[in-house]
């Protein structure tokens, strides 16, 4: 079984903690990490584009002139999709790009997104974060006492206002909780931190 050294806010360690097997012992699965990754980028899309055809085009829909004896192209409405200002052909319109996912999916790729953090020792956990106010630079200095320069992923037991509104100004920093958590946002930072309890909720999430 693995373990992983537990850090307090002020970079000091505390000891160790027995990571499960079952969650970051999992063997990496790029299919379904992939898979995922696709399903959640979908979901984000706003799936807004719209234009308007022919018949949602407003004016008349007599015709513009006699359709012989003029010597010019026949026409029938000013709307049809080759004249200027007329409606579009087969233009986008607004639908829902999400695709679903089983939830025994979800968390397999969690797991093994998981599990390569823990190997390459990418994973820093922390005895707890907690900030009386949003304090921006409370927490740079916390992060810089961990020794953590690169992007990262707080991940805390539930949603946290104060480090929420703390990281958003900081580089590279997000902040989310164990029943938000994603493979595509652990996939988008180089490091993971997590609070014990948040550690101890994957765990029993997942297991």
């Amino acid at each position: 079984m693995a373990e992983a050294i537990i850090f307090a806010t002020n970079g000091t360690q505390l000891g160790t903690v027995e990571l499960s097997d079952k969650v970051f012992g999992a063997s990496p699965d790029e299919a379904v990490v992939h898979q995922m990754v696709v399903a959640q980028q979908a979901s984000l899309r706003q799936g807004t584009a719209a234009t308007k055809e022919r018949a949602e085009i407003a004016g008349s829909t007599r015709k513009l002139w006699r359709q012989k004896g003029t010597g010019r192209a026949r026409i029938g409405s000013g709307k049809a999709p080759h004249w200027r200002g007329g409606g579009t052909a087969f233009g986008p319109h607004p639908r829902d790009y999400a695709k679903r996912a089983p939830k025994s999916l979800r968390q397999k790729a969690v797991r093994s997104l998981l599990a390569d953090k823990a190997r390459t020792g990418q994973l820093v956990v922390l005895n707890e974060l907690k900030l009386d106010a949003p304090k921006t630079k409370e927490l740079v200095s916390i992060l810089r006492r961990l020794n953590i320069s690169e992007s990262c992923l707080i991940v805390t037991d539930a949603p946290d206002k104060n480090v929420d509104l703390s990281s958003r100004n900081i580089p590279g920093v997000t902040q989310t909780y164990v029943g938000s958590l994603g493979a595509l946002d652990i996939l988008r930072h180089k490091k993971l931190l997590l609070t014990k309890p948040a550690l101890e909720a994957l765990e029993r999430k997942l297991s």
